[in-house]
Formats: C-alpha cells, sequence, structure tokens
C-alpha cells in the first residue's frame, strides 16, 4: 500500500487507477487508509465475494491471501 502511495502520481500519469480492495468494512478501511497515509481508494468486500471469485480466501485463516492486480483497459489482468 504504501509502495502504492509512494508512486501514485507516476502511476496517475501513465492513466492508471489505483484501488485496494479488502474484506473489512468502509469503516475500518477508511481507519487503516488514514493511518498509513493512502489516499487512493480503498473497497470494502464484505462479505468476501469479490475475493472467493479471484480465489484469494484461504479458509485456514479465514481471510484473503494479500496481492496485487494489475488490469488493463481491455479488461485483461495479471497477478503480481
Amino acid at each position: 500500500m504504501k509502495n502504492f502511495q509512494q508512486n501514485l502520481k507516476k502511476l496517475e500519469a501513465t492513466d492508471t487507477q489505483v484501488l485496494g480492495v479488502s474484506m473489512d468494512s468502509a469503516f475500518a478501511n477508511k481507519a487503516f487508509a488514514d493511518s498509513i497515509g493512502v489516499t487512493f481508494p480503498l473497497l470494502s468486500d464484505w462479505g468476501g465475494e469479490t475475493t472467493r471469485k479471484y480465489g484469494l480466501y484461504v479458509d485456514k485463516y479465514k481471510a484473503a491471501r494479500r496481492v496485487n492486480f494489475l488490469i488493463g483497459k481491455d479488461g485483461r489482468s495479471a497477478a503480481w
């Protein structure tokens, strides 16, 4: 998150939109973003529907794996 924030202007200059997604509530995401100085949107996947569709939910830990995706305007994506 901090690395994306540090490079946000460069990313936006290349017509790149940075978004974070978390299974936490919108309230928790805002508090987290404020605490580490993130200004790009953190979206809430409350209930984990999207997390599960991307195969990121780990039953053993009852949480999502941390992963970055780059999604092009053509809709193709690559995990990072």
